[in-house]
């Protein structure tokens, strides 16, 4: 079983069950159990701060990811199977792959901006909900090891298709909405 630890540092209203069975439901479709993840909703004072700290960029974003282990994915999905470990992972990887007991693999935080996620779905036009979910799923695969600034597209296809295996109506619901 995998653990999401959910924390909303925002006044935007997250339905924190929610958004720990959608980023649980993603990491069981790339294969992966007995993990833990943690997910913090921040506001862009915050973000800025983070995106500076650690990727150099002065500026808002909406989704940073902080794995704590390497992951090279095999493709997932489909018959693809879950993500490989990297070697040095040893025992406690292949427990993880393997869903048997042992101690969770702590895979990374995700780090969302409200704010920015709000202002993305109001100039999509899109639910709000669904540019969370978006985002979610986004910093999932960021901590499997998906790259898609180096994959040719392989992480947009598979986001795509971990969305249409999640629930992400209410999500958030901004008064605005």
């Amino acid at each position: 079983m995998n653990v999401v630890e959910v924390v909303n540092d925002t006044r935007t209203p997250v339905d924190e069950e929610l958004v720990a069975r959608l980023v649980a439901t993603v990491l069981e479709a790339e294969g992966v159990a007995g993990a833990e993840v943690s997910v913090t909703f921040v506001g862009e004072r915050r973000m800025r701060e983070l995106n500076r700290e650690h990727r150099g960029r002065d500026e808002v974003t909406d989704v940073l990811s902080f794995p704590l282990e390497e992951w090279e994915p095999d493709g997932g999905g489909n018959g693809g199977g879950a993500a490989s470990f990297a070697p040095d992972l040893g025992e406690v990887a292949a427990a993880v792959v393997a869903g048997t007991a042992g101690p969770p693999l702590l895979l990374g935080d995700i780090v969302i901006c409200a704010r920015r996620a709000l202002e993305q779905a109001r100039a999509s036009d899109l639910p709000s909900s669904l540019e969370v979910a978006v985002l979610l799923a986004h910093g999932t695969l960021h901590l499997l090891g998906y790259d898609h600034e180096a994959d040719a597209g392989q992480m947009a296809l598979r986001q795509a298709e971990v969305l249409e295996l999640v629930e992400w109506e209410g999500i958030v619901v901004p008064a605005t909405d």
